[in-house]
């Protein structure tokens, strides 16, 4: 199909031949013709925020919880600057995200003019973020680099991808092709069949195997085929804290990294599906794990090895789990490991019990919430206990920050993923401190009808920050007491409700009337000093 149009229409056309339903963003000038493009296309609802940096986490909570690509739109210069804690994220978290931003004109880039929104090197900024980025120089290019965009995004390891696209570009027009979706070009690879026979062999003889699920799980759609691994040998699924969800946690052989803690150390074959290990003190390998590691991951730069008689498979979690359900077909069947499986989950619930008032909150929550709600968590004081102790019982129900630890993701993330999953309950969790990052985006919930449930803990300061320093320095701390609005009146300016709540009981029936209600609602919770959890999280 050919037809002349401008490259802002060429844009939202082939946007819309890859399946985009949303575009996040914030307008600015060099975007003019992209946005008359979006306005032609009755397929995509381009969302309004009030900050780039929302943008971008929208995007991110939408690809997560969905599987399928975000995309946010920005402006050059301060635009992309604001929305690279957003792109940092992704990139941490494996996230597809695309990220179109705006450009100076094509002929004066690089030349140091003084530009509105010109910054030195923009395509340089964006190597630090993405996986692959690239610069258009015609009309014509639109489409064809639209296409390699999406081929990037749904290629090895899912994480951000950019085009950069001057303003007279968008303008120019374009007599172009659309491309099909080049779904044969995708690649999805299977690890090297000797790699994936030596795996097998190690899994057939181990008396006592174990796997350790990461994100990459979620990010390969690979649950499944974990669940049906996992029972065929008979082996514990640890999960790590972006892996959590991988397999329900009421399944009989899963559990969280803290009952892992009882379960690798005893393992003689540990599976790592989908991690890179990423721990406090930086890389390491499956904690407390001491027998030989078969690590299977779509990145080759996450594959370490840590002793010769490891096995590295580089390729897709699902289809590398499938092949090796393939090669251990018809392995005689194992006695059951459930019973050790509940004894390391009930030592587990044992060191819980100590963080108090925050595992309580959790359970109120889990009460509250159905099965496929979707838990974004901020770095807050209840929220760091998710990661450890939260019941999460199905896959893409679990969006974190990461490593990269940005605070302000929770919200905006939220509303991304409710976008992306209009039937199922999302809530954020979110301290003080973090909502107020992006507490103008209750005018977006409100605006578009969002209903994501807002849940913030309020300790008036930088909880964790504050008791850090303190202990660390004799009771001393600096710039971490805040001086908040009142949440409720906030949220009442917005047009949201918004209503306080006591205690976990409180909280739990605000929850649920929250989510029957099916709009935008804020939930201050106030708290005081809570329990230390990081001896446990680390």
């Amino acid at each position: 199909m050919t037809a002349e149009r401008t490259g802002g229409h060429a844009l939202a056309l082939q946007l819309a031949a890859h399946g985009v339903t949303h575009v996040f963003g914030v307008p600015g000038q060099q975007l003019y013709h992209a946005l008359d493009g979006l306005a032609t296309v009755d397929t995509i609802q381009f969302v309004s925020t009030r900050h780039e940096q929302t943008a971008g986490y929208m995007a991110d909570g939408y690809a997560r919880s969905t599987g399928r690509e975000g995309v946010c739109l920005v402006v050059p210069g301060p635009g992309l600057l604001n929305a690279m804690a957003a792109l940092a994220t992704a990139y941490a978290c494996s996230s597809p995200v695309l990220c179109i931003v705006g450009q100076i004109p094509s002929e004066a880039i690089g030349k140091g003019r003084g530009l509105l929104h010109e910054v030195p090197n923009q395509s340089g900024l964006l190597d630090s973020v993405t996986k692959w980025h690239a610069l258009v120089h015609s009309a014509d290019e639109i489409a064809p680099l639209v296409d390699e965009a999406f081929r990037q995004l749904r290629s090895g390891r899912p994480q951000p991808v950019a085009l950069e696209i001057p303003p007279d570009v968008l303008a120019a027009a374009a007599l172009a092709t659309l491309p099909g979706l080049k779904l044969d070009s995708v690649l999805r690879a299977t690890p090297e069949p000797g790699a994936l026979d030596a795996a097998a062999a190690l899994l057939r003889e181990a008396h006592r195997p174990a796997i350790y699920a990461g994100g990459g799980v979620h990010a390969a759609g690979a649950s499944e085929e974990l669940r049906r691994l996992a029972e065929l040998l008979q082996a514990p699924v640890v999960m790590s804290r972006s892996g959590m969800g991988a397999i329900s946690l009421r399944h009989p052989l899963a559990a969280s990294k803290l009952a892992g803690r009882r379960l690798l150390p005893e393992a003689d074959v540990v599976l790592a599906v989908g991690s890179r290990f990423r721990t406090y003190s930086g890389v390491g390998g499956p904690s407390g794990a001491n027998g030989r590691v078969i690590q299977l991951d779509a990145d080759p730069a996450a594959l370490r090895s840590r002793s010769e008689g490891d096995v590295r498979l580089l390729g897709d979690a699902r289809l590398g789990l499938t092949a090796l359900l393939d090669r251990l077909e018809g392995m005689p069947e194992r006695p059951s490991r459930s019973a050790e499986v509940q004894t390391a989950r009930a030592w587990a619930d044992e060191q819980l019990a100590a963080l108090e008032p925050q595992i309580s909150y959790l359970r109120a929550l889990r009460r509250a919430l159905p099965d496929d709600a979707i838990v974004v968590s901020e770095l807050t004081q209840v929220a760091y206990v998710v990661r450890i102790g939260f019941e999460f019982v199905q896959p893409r129900t679990n969006l974190t920050p990461g490593y990269q630890g940005t605070l302000g993701f929770g919200f905006p993330a939220a509303l991304g993923a409710k976008l992306g999953n209009p039937q199922r309950a999302v809530v954020s969790l979110s301290g003080d401190g973090g909502f107020g990052y992006c507490l103008a985006e209750l005018a977006t919930a409100r605006q578009y009808g969002i209903a994501v449930v807002a849940v913030v803990f309020n300790d008036s300061a930088y909880g964790n920050v504050q008791r850090d320093l303190e202990e660390m320095f004799d009771g001393r701390s600096l710039g971490t007491k805040l001086v908040n609005p009142d949440f409720v009146a906030l949220a009442a300016a917005f047009g949201v409700r918004g209503v306080r709540v006591t205690g976990a009981d409180e909280l739990a029936v605000a929850v649920k009337q929250a989510v029957a209600l099916d709009e935008p609602v804020l939930i201050e919770v106030p708290v005081g000093p809570m329990s230390d959890p990081w001896p446990l999280l680390r």
